[in-house]
């Protein structure tokens, strides 16, 4: 089987999976995670990063928290400045 690079957006939207995961972990679920604990998380994801890494990759990360017992009940982006919240509950 061919190794087949990830592109940078796989590779941040695996972050986002996990970062999302931890946070879940630790604060246990259900629980609202906004995109200011995410940014403490890892400076990396911007919001503009965030909500096209959720676009487009919503699957995976979907994928990423049926794994662990988690589903991604809501998704909210209400434009730049004003907020972005993911919402996390036990599958």
């Amino acid at each position: 089987m061919a190794f087949k690079a990830k592109s940078a957006a796989e590779t941040k939207a695996a972050e986002l999976a996990a970062i999302l995961i931890r946070i879940a972990d630790r604060e246990g679920a259900p629980v609202q995670i906004g995109v200011d604990e995410l940014r403490r998380a890892s400076p990396r994801l911007t919001p503009l990063a965030i909500g096209q890494m959720f676009r487009r990759h919503r699957d995976d990360l979907e994928s990423a928290l049926s794994e662990r017992g988690y589903t991604l009940v809501d998704y909210a982006d209400q434009g730049p400045g004003r907020g972005m919240e993911f919402e996390i509950a036990p599958a």
